[in-house]
């Protein structure tokens, strides 16, 4: 079966302006690829009732997708090519055609997973599941290599997205497709991305350290630099953290990482604020107090520009302490501020998870 998707925007914004990738990958989640997918003007109605028409003809059915103040018209222009009302609501089933208008975004998303994907499955006679396997700093080409190998299998679809250096693997698979085939190619990505998984379901790596401090009965500190309360900020997210987090210390100028965390003047002078000795003696500082099992320290150049020395923008040090050792890592990292801070902050996450587990 065929499956396209119309995007409409207004002309005078960026094409980014409108958030359609999230509905989309809603869509490849469920075992729905489209074939085709087309930006168009709303207000050029023509160009709109020519395209829609074309995708009716051509399709098993048309996703119609747009911000929340075009749904309307989107309803209005699927009823100009069938000549029928639109009901309420997000579906219309039209002949042999299957019409969708769906905002963009997460609700979009959200309406794909709960009306969407039961209707297509419901017309195309299969149930489509999903395996979902999540990363943290997998080399896109590992990532390539893996899911090629995996898709190798047959009756499977492999869907990858990745967002600050999280990856999803979705791996997709009908009703119909042999155990053997599926068991296998989990196996498969699961082995070969193996030092990067962090989880066989869909959740954030602030959720899975979380889970495992309050499984293990362990207190978290942080002590941040340039991720300024990102991490803790990822733990407090989820109900009953104050039972697994005990403080988080935003550290910025050099003076308070040595009051607060007992960071040696010589390390700030000698090897700078941004090096593996910071922090090292920073989640050391942290460990000190007898109140935490693990800390978890950062300290880095989100950029745009570097801080005056030789280090570029993006390098970053992260420790994980507990009471046995502390671990620093070294990282640099590409983006812009945001994407450098966001990336760290998983970073970290994901490495105190491993440490835990």
């Amino acid at each position: 079966m065929k499956f396209t998707a119309l995007v409409l925007r207004n002309h005078f914004r960026s094409v980014c302006a409108v958030e359609f990738p999230a509905v989309t990958d809603a869509l490849l989640s469920g075992g729905v690829p489209l074939s085709e997918v087309v930006l168009a003007a709303y207000d050029d109605t023509a160009l709109v009732k020519a395209t829609l028409s074309r995708l009716s003809e051509e399709s098993d059915g048309v996703f119609l997708i747009c911000d929340d103040v075009l749904l309307s018209a989107a309803r209005e222009a699927v009823e100009v090519v069938t000549g029928e009302q639109f009901p309420d609501g997000t579906l219309h089933q039209a002949k042999n055609c299957l019409y969708a208008v769906l905002p963009a975004g997460k609700e979009g998303a959200c309406a794909v997973r709960e009306e969407v994907l039961p209707a297509v499955d419901g017309k195309r006679g299969q149930s489509f599941y999903s395996v979902v396997i999540k990363t943290v700093g997998a080399p896109r080409e590992e990532v390539i290599r893996a899911t090629e190998e995996a898709a190798k299998q047959g009756g499977v679809f492999i869907h990858t997205s990745e967002e600050y250096g999280v990856g999803k693997i979705e791996i997709a698979y009908h009703s119909a497709s042999p155990k053997v085939a599926v068991d296998e190619a989990v196996r498969i990505v699961a082995d070969e991305l193996g030092k990067y998984v962090y989880a066989m379901e869909d959740v954030t790596p602030g959720q899975r350290l979380f889970e495992a401090l309050k499984l293990h009965r362990l207190h978290l500190s942080t002590a941040e630099s340039f991720t300024g309360g990102g991490v803790g900020e990822e733990i407090v997210k989820n109900p009953g953290a104050s039972k697994v987090f005990y403080e988080g210390l935003n550290t910025y100028d050099g003076l308070s990482k040595q009051e607060r965390l007992g960071v040696s003047p010589y390390t700030l002078q000698s090897k700078g604020a941004v090096s593996g000795d910071t922090a090292y003696e920073m989640a050391a500082g942290l460990l000190k107090t007898g109140h935490c099992d693990i800390a978890i320290a950062t300290t880095g150049i989100a950029g745009p520009k570097s801080d005056g020395t030789k280090t570029p923008a993006g390098t970053c040090f992260i420790a994980i302490g507990t009471g046995e050792r502390v671990r620093v890592f070294e990282f640099h990292l590409t983006g812009d501020r945001t994407s450098v801070t966001k990336q760290a902050i998983n970073l970290a996450l994901f490495h105190a998870y491993k440490e835990i587990r």
